[in-house]
């Protein structure tokens, strides 16, 4: 076994288990922390498949961006977790257990009938300029509509962490 299989697999092993432990934990700042830990293991794993722009786009965007916008909201509305009975653990955990398990079944059968044959990702490899061509040039709208939505986000997350005292009260 070369290296880079070595390395491919501890990333893949850190990848499933910081995300499962993202799912699992009750205080929220743990979670975050755990799934900050997933995506920068699935940043290094997209340099180790040659796709170092998406790496660097995994890191910026999700493992900076969107994680410190959740940070914040989490801090904000000071969320605290309730203790529930056994039944409502159940209840919460078979639907998630029954969607988990179809995906994995659905991902199983993919690479089965995949394996065969070459799989080409174009874009995974292309330099900055290219993608940026690509993707503002062809799905402009989406773009701006994704920017929107996060906007419409934020405002909402301030809306919901504001307090309804005045300070002067």
């Amino acid at each position: 076994m070369s290296l880079y299989a070595v390395i491919f697999y501890v990333l893949a092993v850190t990848v499933v288990t910081t995300t499962a432990l993202a799912v699992t934990r009750r205080n929220l700042m743990h979670a975050i922390v755990f799934l900050v830990f997933s995506f920068f293991s699935t940043a290094l794993l997209l340099y180790l498949l040659g796709a170092p722009f998406l790496a660097m786009l995994e890191v910026v965007i999700y493992a900076g961006a969107i994680m410190v916008l959740f940070l914040f909201i989490v801090m904000m509305l000071e969320i605290r977790p309730e203790g529930g009975s056994l039944g409502d653990y159940a209840r919460q955990w078979l639907p998630a257990l029954l969607l988990s398990g179809t995906t994995w079944l659905i991902m199983f059968l993919l690479i089965l009938l995949e394996s065969g044959r070459k799989l080409v990702l174009p874009l995974s490899t292309a330099s900055p300029l290219v993608f940026g061509r690509f993707l503002f040039q062809k799905y402009w709208l989406g773009v701006e509509i994704a920017s929107f939505l996060l906007f419409v986000a934020l405002v909402g997350g301030l809306y919901l962490g504001r307090s309804d005292e005045s300070p002067g009260e």
